[in-house]
């Protein structure tokens, strides 16, 4: 036999509206209660009836999620899989499930927003997509439906960013507190709101600290993509004047480069210096350790995830926000003291 609200209310002598707001965590009724009757719940075995849940609130308490990894990765990007591990346990916590929107359906003519409302979802957080400024995309953005998105700002939706000016001011502030003058700068591809903000903070901070910047120093790869990065290290490199240090667009991209400077017959930080960004923890594991920032992903989820269920149970307090999470500097041992150029 199914086990009824009433009869967990039987167990724990309260009415059975008390049990269904402890089951909703509605904050109208204590802590130590909703405890006890969550406890009573699960020794009983209670399952919620979900259909009688969606006809009574009209909600489906199902968030879409759109994750177009561009590097091919999928699900093992490190970064991407810690932002969707925060967001699921956010998700979930909250007595909501996570459907990925198929993007089969949107290649044979059905656009995203349709999907979004064929799969009845209540809110969609976008955490990784190819073409932000698609018209695909855009429609979604724009729509009544409460999105929130992770390293992109739209107008009409929440944003959850990594703190990426400050994370390049302080890895820049790092590798020239080493002694370094001449730092280049592999950025990921242009069009991507992460890249735009971390060159411009790598611009700002070089402006800050006095460094000249030639225009070769500065190169772009792809996120992810090591072929690109031994390119771009290859030229640099061969320079006239070639850095003392390169930073890269992540720490996966910066094996290409490393790939380049061992091949070469150097030694890291010896005869160069690098730096990566992201903090994975195969970035820690190599040697010498990566210098690089490491993003709290999960916070990154988590944050998307109460942003998102605060916009579709609330809509009418809801604001258009940007938050922020910080980073943090790990600093590594592939970041040397250089004392030739501060002695010159």
């Amino acid at each position: 036999m199914a086990v009824s609200m009433k009869m967990i209310a039987k167990r724990c002598k309260v009415s059975v509206a008390t049990v269904s707001k402890a089951l909703s965590d509605r904050n109208d009724i204590g802590e130590e209660t909703k405890n006890r009757i969550r406890q009573v719940a699960r020794e009983l075995g209670y399952v919620p009836n979900v259909t009688a849940r969606t006809l009574k609130t009209n909600r489906s308490y199902n968030i879409g999620v759109l994750f177009e990894e561009e590097a091919g990765s999928g699900l093992t990007h490190e970064y991407f899989s810690g932002v969707l591990n925060g967001l699921k346990i956010q998700i979930e916590q909250q007595n909501y499930d996570l459907t990925f929107i198929n993007t089969s359906f949107v290649n044979s003519g059905m656009s995203y927003l349709d999907h979004a409302r064929y799969r009845n979802f209540d809110g969609i957080a976008v955490i990784c997509c190819g073409d932000y400024e698609s018209p695909q995309v855009q429609e979604l953005l724009r729509s009544d439906v409460p999105t929130v998105t992770v390293d992109y700002v739209h107008q009409n939706c929440t944003a959850v960013l990594s703190n990426n000016v400050k994370g390049m001011e302080d890895l820049m502030h790092y590798i020239y507190s080493q002694g370094h003058r001449k730092i280049a700068y592999i950025y990921g591809q242009k069009n991507s709101y992460v890249t735009k903000e971390r060159l411009a903070s790598f611009y700002r901070t070089a402006e800050e600290l006095k460094l000249d910047v030639p225009e070769e120093y500065v190169r772009e790869a792809r996120y992810m993509e090591t072929k690109e990065s031994a390119r771009a290290t290859k030229a640099l490199l061969e320079l006239k004047e070639p850095p003392t240090c390169i930073m890269y667009p992540d720490d996966t991209a910066l094996i290409g480069g490393l790939n380049v400077i061992t091949e070469r017959g150097m030694r890291v930080p010896d005869d160069i210096s690098v730096a990566g960004y992201d903090g994975i923890r195969m970035s820690q594991l190599m040697h010498p350790k990566l210098t690089t920032i490491r993003q709290d992903t999960e916070r990154i989820g988590r944050e998307a995830g109460i942003r998102l269920i605060q916009n579709i149970e609330t809509p009418k307090t809801a604001l258009v926000e940007r938050v922020v999470v910080e980073g943090e500097l790990l600093t590594g041992q592939s970041v040397g003291k250089n004392t030739l150029e501060t002695q010159s």
